[in-house]
């Protein structure tokens, strides 16, 4: 059996311990680290083969390392920075903070520089920017249903085609006006894409003589902090902690099912990668980041809301790194590219996240992200196909000569982002309505356990409120509260938010679980599930 590090062991391939995780990404290993701190013994699951973290992992390739998606260590929440440091004490580094725009050959900073947009776009089509935003003040759309509707509101039409129309639905794969507003108010809130130029063009008329640096109105940050040998240092260093605590992190092993014991409990059974055997997991509680379309494919007794659960739907992932002939490329961390003409939609440039990252100082690595559905075309490529087109694509936006390429290598991420259509809300609604009054020990979390599009750190802080839950024996915090209204995530000052969220009406801990969750964190030794010190 393989267990944490790969080591062979010869104990059981049966496990009892108070709580079972299903998937070892950021939420998973968040509840594992802290529940094991404070004596529970846990059992994490993990389907891949080698690495944890999730879509947070670092892949490493011939001594490059490529982070899948980007992942900037900032957070508001002061408790998710705190546990940040305390996991990873030693390996952060500071970063500067770019990303560009690329749109018709033109490359536009992000957030964007009035001036600059201005002047890319030119006086004619900036006036027509203006006018369009006029027109969507005046006569706003009064019944907001899509994305295209909130972003037309907000920016008027042109700077919806301009700016969000082509990138949005290269990522999602499907029309903007099928596509829930409720992504937009949750990823664009706070940001002035629009604002900026509008900002501009009111300046060149005199009718706004604020002082201004150019930028957009809120800025984001500028610096971030980042692990020396990218995100998966993290997930790397939790893993270690939660085996060295005495619980298990089991590598290869697949959710086959999820079963309730009659009692409140959990017997959860996984498939072995390394010889097709069945591991089997019994647990007083379940958390799950899974999915939630699995999780109701694999539960017992078989939910009712299983039909609503198989509606919802996912958008994969690849990326394609070309290493290149070339010192460096451009500063940017990743540059967004809002061109119809090819199908990348993001790339990235892994030595300005980390120098560590990429090995030979003559040698740049780049990370081109393409948005594709399991199965499709793209999904379906050959590495060596992906690798052509990726080469071809740079040629084409002017960024690199094929023949300075001098290897790639492709990394695929199923379910890397929880699809925001029009009925999603519905569905989990319905599933998470039916679960949490049926199973009180069952825990969805996380990006896909919740079907919801959090960040790293929102994923974390679901884990974090989900464990005192466990510890406190009743589901105290309301753990869908997070990420709910929250501003752009990269906008702010880190650490800004020293409590943990609540909203209007939502319980906090009585005195006496607050005194029972106090006794528990300082009290060593093995607690309960119930949160109650061991007799």
């Amino acid at each position: 059996m393989v267990d944490g590090f790969g080591a062979a062991q010869a104990e059981s391939r049966e496990y009892d311990v108070d709580v079972a995780i299903i998937g070892a990404g950021p939420a998973g290993l968040t509840a594992g680290y802290l529940l094991s701190k404070q004596g529970l013994k846990v059992a994490i699951i993990e389907k891949d083969t080698r690495y944890v973290g999730g879509i947070s992992r670092t892949v490493e390739h011939e001594g490059y390392r490529f982070d899948i998606g980007g992942h900037r260590f900032f957070s508001k929440s002061q408790q998710v920075v705190d546990l940040w440091n305390e996991i990873l004490p030693d390996d952060f580094i500071q970063r500067p903070r770019m990303s560009r725009i690329y749109y018709e050959g033109r490359f536009y900073s992000y957030p964007l520089r009035a001036f600059e947009a201005l002047r890319n776009l030119g006086i004619w089509r900036s006036t027509t920017c203006m006018a369009s935003y006029g027109l969507a003040k005046l006569f706003p759309i009064r019944e907001v249903k899509s994305f295209e509707d909130w972003t037309s509101n907000q920016f008027g039409k042109k700077l919806y085609s301009i700016f969000f129309k082509t990138y949005t639905e290269k990522v999602w794969g499907m029309p903007c006006n099928e596509m829930s507003a409720d992504w937009a108010a949750q990823r664009i809130k706070g940001l002035s894409l629009g604002a900026a130029v509008l900002d501009g063009l009111k300046r060149s008329l005199g009718l706004n003589k604020r002082p201004n640096d150019g930028m957009a109105t809120k800025t984001l940050l500028e610096t971030f902090r980042y692990p020396r040998q990218g995100p998966g240092m993290m997930w790397e260093a939790a893993r270690d902690k939660v085996i060295a605590a005495g619980s298990h992190v089991l590598m290869g092993h697949a959710m086959k099912q999820l079963a309730s014991d009659g009692q409140g409990g959990w017997r959860l059974s996984a498939t072995r990668a390394d010889d097709g055997g069945e591991t089997m997991i019994r647990a007083r509680h379940a958390i799950s980041s899974a999915p939630m379309r699995e999780l109701a494919a694999r539960l017992h007794p078989l939910p009712q809301t299983t039909l609503e659960a198989s509606r919802l739907k996912y958008r994969d992932f690849l990326t394609v790194a070309l290493k290149i002939r070339s010192e460096d490329l451009f500063p940017d961390n990743w540059i967004y590219i809002h061109d119809s003409k090819v199908k990348v939609g993001r790339i990235q440039n892994f030595r300005s996240w980390s120098p560590e990252m990429v090995p030979d100082e003559s040698v740049a690595c780049v990370g081109l992200e393409y948005f594709c559905f399991e199965g499709d075309d793209l999904w379906a490529s050959t590495d060596e196909g992906l690798i052509e087109l990726a080469k071809k694509e740079m040629a084409i936006l002017g960024l690199v000569n094929p023949d300075d390429v001098i290897g790639g290598a492709v990394v695929r991420q199923e379910k890397a982002y929880p699809v925001y259509d029009d009925e999603y809300a519905a569905n989990v609604a319905a599933m998470r309505g039916e679960l949490e009054e049926r199973f009180p020990t069952l825990h969805m979390v996380g990006r896909n356990g919740m079907h919801r599009y959090n960040n790293q750190d929102h994923a974390m802080m679901t884990a974090m409120l989900t464990v005192e839950n466990i510890l406190a024996g009743e589901r105290v915090y309301d753990i869908w509260c997070v990420n709910e209204d929250a501003e752009y995530h990269e906008a702010g000052d880190e650490g800004a938010q020293k409590a943990i969220p609540t909203r209007p009406g939502h319980r906090e801990p009585t005195p006496d679980q607050a005194a029972a969750l106090a006794s528990v964190r300082d009290v060593p030794g093995k607690v309960s599930a119930s949160g109650r010190k061991a007799a």
